[in-house]
């Protein structure tokens, strides 16, 4: 697969067949992403790899905290205080797409809020990454963190795997970092959940608009 065709094909996975995902082949895409360029060859990507029984574990304390109503914590804002049009209207739609795909009625609460948990048990994924980041990095170590994971998801479409990056799974960073043992030195960023697509899903089956070039791109000669 070229990087044109990946690019194109990746979408935002949300459905995984029950099928595992060989270490050697997360290994490899790790090996590509580990290319992706840092200011000064920092690298300050930073990657767990979890998997099995410590997956469910995760996933279960997760839903947990979320079906209790314990209140977010992330360790940074991924989104605005206040949302401003166009991204509010954008938002609006992405939301309208996906439930429409799950044929969830705009009124349907519970429904809703079992495709919000969802998030929690990485849709189903036999894989999840989390990368994290050590907090003393600065604002230009964000943009080189977007660009590995993005790696990343290009990778996997390589191996014909199917991706959905995810910072839900980052709302209680504290309960992650515990779990996995990891120090409260490093931000976590946000989670990915990573397998085999389920190609017969209908919210595998539907793409989110996007503005077209002339929209965003200005030529100066």
């Amino acid at each position: 697969m070229n990087v044109i065709e990946a690019l194109e094909s990746r979408i935002s996975t949300r459905a995984y067949r029950d099928k595992p995902v060989a270490r050697e082949t997360i290994e490899k895409m790790l090996e590509a992403a580990r290319w992706a360029p840092s200011g000064v060859n920092t690298q300050p990507w930073q990657v767990a790899v979890v998997q099995g029984d410590m997956l469910r574990q995760l996933s279960e304390a997760l839903l947990q905290l979320a079906t209790e109503g314990t209140k977010p914590n992330p360790d940074y804002d991924y989104y605005p205080g206040k949302w401003i049009d166009p991204y509010k209207k954008r938002r609006f739609q992405c939301g309208m797409d996906l439930y429409k795909a799950l044929e969830i009625g705009r009124d349907d609460k519970e429904k809703r809020l079992e495709a919000a948990l969802n998030n929690y048990r990485f849709f189903g994924a036999p894989v999840s990454l989390f990368f994290f980041m050590d907090k003393h990095m600065g604002k230009g170590s964000w943009l080189d963190m977007g660009m590995f994971i993005q790696s990343v998801m290009l990778a996997a479409r390589e191996y014909g795997l199917g991706s959905c990056p995810q910072a839900s799974t980052a709302d209680y960073p504290d309960a992650v970092r515990e779990k996995l043992g990891t120090s409260g030195e490093n931000l976590l960023l946000c989670g990915m959940a990573l397998g085999y697509p389920d190609e017969s899903h209908p919210v595998n089956r539907y793409r989110t608009a996007r503005e077209a070039v002339d929209t965003f791109t200005r030529w100066y000669e």
